[in-house]
């Protein structure tokens, strides 16, 4: 039963009181008091809105520990340090470099009451002797950070979060311990995806701040590459300010390092297939204002950086997504001034995101799992499929989750795998498996949809801002006045429908409207454009596609239905 929140008065005056908040940012006091009635809840909150502070506030309520699910260290560590300033929010970490007394210690502590928050990677919630210490400490809240992770729609899938749900009916009777799932950027579809993958019970969905004014947004097109790496190089040596430039590849990023420190810029290279302890030393360099101006990195860099003073944020490649675009181009201007963000765009590049999004895991390698845990006759430890298959942690675990959701395996609260007793037999082995290739045949083209609604931002004649708004489902009525294309019409920049109620053009389905394509499916109308002659759905098994709503209406393409 759900209990009954305090109010929103008592909840700004707490968070006044101890956290020295004069106001609650939006979305903040919604999701606390959701957390405070019981409620699962997703919060997804534009990068630097204040997110750790939503369980924070709800840990000074809630009688009982606060388990914090964090994918890195030093998010973890930058967590603890942010909860040790709160009075009776003592904080610890639990990773796998602590020692046998110190783990002890935080257990202790979280057990007599001392301790209130405890940050740990999924792998470490996961394991057995973790489960039982905490579930015997009376945990009040699970909080998922960087909730995207749980979803393989999203930009950083992580195969360890996609057990959380297990993990939670490991901390309460009967599963009874509400989830806060966190995220900066997540897309509807990533948000239903995470809302069903860890099984969060008719929960309470707040999309807040995903505008930052303060950023202007520009595109710079180019047809030759080195034309495009030269303009780039010009424009980040003559920036000021501290600032990121993301490559899609670890050489590309080792030679636009070297390209920019012989300009005189202090630039370094940071990518994971540097050392840790070169990789500590350009973050250090970079975070304490020291020997680092930009840093230029691949996807590797960026999690869990909050650095107030970056004041731009460059592609020289695309993103795989506007979802990944939109949440590295956050970690600029977080200190709310000025700050720009430039993607220089070449539409050959389109080619090798295509690439990545392309290739997962196909039949065979679904076929070989089956057979090797049918011949196993038990549950066997995912290293040991790994070993046996020469397979990636990533690859088998979307293998394990395709076979798990079409009823084949079975994933034990241990994390071990077996062949589901009441599963298909052989003679519907061939059926199920048919299925879960095209569930993943489903997801790729997902994928290269994303990959296409980067080259409509690219392209985009309207406002930008609106376009990445609209993507994420928040309504913007333009133009912004900080793009490159209000800029370039003076400020008049039309806009598109998005994000909620409108008026649709004759023959249109209105946003948010649910439809359903011969085709393509079921779906959701996305946006309409300014000049009224498209849409975009993004349709729940092959992604974003955008149609001509002339041919949409002469044709009956789209059809309404009730939801």
């Amino acid at each position: 039963m759900a209990r009954r929140p305090p109010n929103e008065k008592r909840v700004r005056e707490l968070a006044r009181e101890r956290l020295g908040f004069e106001e609650l940012r939006p979305g903040q006091g919604e999701a606390v008091r959701a957390v405070l009635g019981g409620r699962d809840t997703l919060a997804v909150m534009a990068t630097g809105s204040g997110k750790s502070a939503i369980y924070q506030l709800a840990g000074l309520f809630l009688d009982g520990p606060t388990v914090v699910v964090s994918p890195l260290i030093a998010l973890q560590e930058d967590q603890v340090d942010q909860a040790e300033g709160i009075p009776e929010g003592r904080a610890a970490v639990l990773n796998s470099t602590l020692g046998k007394g110190a783990r002890e210690a935080v257990f202790a502590g979280l057990e007599d009451g001392s301790l209130e928050f405890v940050l740990l990677a999924p792998e470490q919630l996961l394991r057995e002797e973790v489960l039982e210490r905490l579930g015997g400490a009376g945990v009040s809240l699970l909080v998922i950070d960087e909730a995207h992770c749980v979803s393989q729609w999203g930009h950083d899938f992580r195969p360890d979060y996609l057990r959380l749900a297990a993990a939670r009916r490991g901390l309460g009777a009967g599963g009874c311990v509400p989830i806060l799932a966190l995220t900066a950027t997540a897309s509807p579809p990533v948000r239903a995806d995470i809302v069903q993958t860890l099984e969060l019970d008719e929960p309470e969905v707040l999309v807040r701040g995903f505008d930052r004014p303060e950023i202007h947004l520009s595109v710079q097109s180019f047809r030759d590459a080195d034309d495009k790496t030269e303009a780039l190089v010009d424009w980040v040596a003559q920036a000021e300010g501290a600032g990121i430039v993301y490559a899609a590849t670890q050489k590309g990023a080792e030679r636009l390092a070297g390209a920019l420190g012989e300009r005189g810029v202090r630039a370094a290279a940071y990518h994971g297939g540097m050392g840790d302890r070169r990789r500590d030393e350009v973050q250090d360099g970079f975070m304490e204002h020291g020997a680092v101006d930009v840093v230029v990195a691949t996807i590797a860099f960026g999690m869990g950086i909050d650095k107030p003073d970056v004041r731009f944020v460059v592609h020289h490649d695309v993103s795989e997504s506007l979802d990944a675009y939109y949440q590295e181009l956050g970690r600029a201007g977080r200190d709310g001034r000025s700050a720009r963000a430039v993607l220089f765009f070449r539409a050959e590049d389109l080619g090798l995101r295509r690439f990545f999004a392309s290739g997962r895991v196909d039949r065979p390698a679904m076929h070989r799992v089956a057979e090797v845990l049918r011949l196993a006759g038990r549950a066997v430890p995912p290293p040991d499929l790994r070993d046996e298959l020469s397979l990636s942690e990533t690859k088998l675990a979307t293998v394990v989750h395709r076979l798990e959701e079409v009823g084949v395996v079975e994933v034990r609260d241990d994390g071990e795998v077996g062949v589901r007793r009441d599963g298909p037999d052989a003679d519907g082995l061939d059926e199920a498996l048919d299925r879960a290739a095209q569930m993943e045949e489903d997801r790729q083209a997902f994928d290269r949809s994303r990959v296409d609604m980067m080259r409509g931002y690219a392209e985009a004649d309207g406002c930008r801002r609106e376009f990445l708004l609209a993507y994420f489902g928040e309504a913007y009525e333009p133009p912004c006045a900080n793009c490159d294309v209000c800029d370039a019409s003076g400020g008049s920049a039309a806009g598109t429908q998005a994000g909620g109620p409108a008026t649709a053009p004759e023959g249109a389905p209105p946003v948010g409207a649910r439809v359903r394509h011969g085709e393509w499916g079921e779906g959701t109308v996305a946006r309409i454009d300014a000049e009224g002659d498209q849409l975009t759905v993004v349709f729940d098994g092959v992604g974003y596609k955008t149609l001509g709503i002339g041919l949409v209406a002469e044709r009956g393409l789209l059809e309404e239905i009730d939801t």
